[in-house]
């Protein structure tokens, strides 16, 4: 398995003053080993776009030499904002894929999940649980349980399908607001 998906590499992005970076960022969920901003999209012919270097997914890790570790989304997006008027900007990024691949192993069905779910996104976990250990992140939108896609599946269905899993429980999931985005349900707003 490859586990160079983490690597952690700057790149720097020439713009015209007065430009916009062309950039939607979300949260990272709670639950990340990195808590940082997540590049949820970008602007066609915008200043991220036309580097070529950016994905979908990668986390932001430094801007122009300010950490984005740890800080509220608003903060990070002000901050982006803030470098309208630069030419040059230098990002620090962790290549990750969007989708987080999630693995629960579940003995039997007398140990708790430890998380709960509201319209298929993730709303709380419990510390130390299985589903902590497994990667669960909090504000992500579960997309995959077991190879089965579950985005146009009821909420119902989905807690059913969970509450009866045992042994390893795969699933696969993504920021809810990243998920709203690609979906159509939000439009975005490019900063």
């Amino acid at each position: 398995k490859n586990i160079l998906l983490n690597e952690n590499w700057s790149l720097h992005i020439e713009k015209q003053k007065g430009e916009i970076l062309g950039v939607v960022i979300v949260e990272s969920g709670w639950g990340s080993i990195l808590p940082t901003v997540i590049l949820a999209n970008m602007m066609n012919g915008g200043p991220a776009a036309r580097s070529g270097k950016l994905s979908i997914g990668d986390q932001i890790m430094s801007i122009n030499g300010t950490s984005l570790v740890g800080l509220p989304l608003a903060t990070c997006q002000g901050i982006i904002k803030g470098l309208k008027n630069q030419t040059q900007v230098k990002l620090n990024i962790v290549s990750c894929p969007p989708v987080t691949t999630v693995l629960i192993k579940r003995p039997d069905l007398k140990y708790q999940l430890g998380f709960s779910v509201q319209n298929g996104i993730i709303c709380s976990l419990m510390r130390g649980g299985i589903a902590e250990r497994g990667g669960v992140r909090v504000g992500h939108r579960i997309i995959e349980i077991n190879g089965q896609s579950v985005v146009a599946t009821a909420h119902e269905k989905i807690v059913q399908a969970l509450s009866n899993s045992v042994g390893e429980i795969h699933m696969k999931t993504m920021p809810a607001a990243m998920f709203r985005l690609l979906t159509g349900q939000e439009t975005p707003l490019y900063i």
